[in-house]
């Protein structure tokens, strides 16, 4: 397994709606394992695979005790806006968090690495976290769905040069541990890819 870099804030490929994965083979095995493992390393709540380079319909997450991953995920959501009940941030838009309207309960439908079904579903944070990863799939961040002022302040401080050394400053950091989980500081042998509470 690897720690992987994560892509930040003006990378294209996070602005680009993933593809439906359709080989459930050993290098997906592989990315999972190794997107559970930079989650994990950045005290994530959750990882999708634009994140970390790889424009497939893949996220991982870890909210609560509850850990897994889907592939493939259809979303659905009811009842009622959990308000301003958690901030959310995102390890693509570092430094930044704010509340975002998402629904109290959400499901994902979807399949695991070896093309089984699976379904999760959940309230509160895990809801949060599972509405989050799949907006990513879409090409979609979390600062889309402010409004007003929020929205403004956000891409205010996303423009500001000090910004940039937010990004810089934390790329910077996350490299202390990218590689093998076996040999620390190396360069992942083979893979391409340049990809809390809050949802990640």
């Amino acid at each position: 397994m690897a720690v992987l870099s994560i892509r930040m804030i003006g990378d294209p490929i996070l602005r680009t709606p993933a593809a439906a994965v359709t080989d459930f083979g050993p290098d997906l095995a592989r990315l999972v394992e190794d997107m559970t493992e930079t989650m994990i390393d950045v005290q994530g709540a959750g990882l999708a695979a634009p994140q970390v380079g790889i424009g497939l319909q893949v996220f991982t997450y870890r909210v609560d005790g509850v850990e897994g991953h889907v592939v493939n995920p259809v979303l659905e959501t009811d009842g009622a806006s959990q308000g301003e009940s958690d901030v959310e941030g995102c390890l693509s838009v570092p430094g930044l968090g704010s509340y975002v309207d998402r629904t109290e309960w959400a499901r994902v439908k979807g399949q695991d690495v070896s093309g089984r079904d699976v379904v999760v579903e959940g309230t509160g944070m895990l809801a949060r976290a599972l509405q989050h990863e799949t907006d990513h799939l879409r090409g979609t961040l979390y600062i889309d769905r402010l409004q007003g002022e929020d929205r403004r302040s956000a891409l205010r401080a996303i423009r500001s040069a000090d910004y940039n050394r937010v990004t810089s400053r934390t790329a910077a950091e996350r490299s202390r541990t990218l590689g093998s989980s076996f040999t620390p500081g190396t360069a992942p042998g083979g893979r391409t890819g340049a990809s809390g509470r809050a949802t990640r």
